[in-house]
């Protein structure tokens, strides 16, 4: 049990680090302006504080999703690989030495 918690746990980290890094390129490219014009200017008025927190909620967002990815992921990888411990555990009893 405790080894399948950690398998969890370190899947969880490595999804969330995934999501770390795919997350922002795909929020940019999400949100990328159209085609200009080649004369025409772009738009500068921008609600800041709007755009911080739908881009860092978007990320958080995005973290906890890989985070949970990542989990499950790795609870199956360490319930299959734990699963082979017990069996060769199970398949090679150690001998009894008789008492005197």
């Amino acid at each position: 049990m405790k080894s399948l918690v950690i398998w969890i746990l370190a899947g969880a980290i490595i999804g969330g680090v995934a999501a770390s890094f795919i997350v922002p390129p795909m929020l940019s490219w999400y949100n990328e302006a159209g085609y200009l014009s080649q004369g025409g200017q772009p738009s500068a008025v921008v609600n800041l504080p709007n755009v911080v927190r739908y881009a860092t909620d978007r990320l958080i967002r995005g973290q906890a999703i890989g985070a949970a990815i990542g989990a499950v992921l790795f609870a199956v990888l360490g319930m299959v690989v734990g699963g082979r411990g017990r069996a060769r555990r199970a398949a090679s009893p150690t001998p009894v030495e008789p008492v005197h």
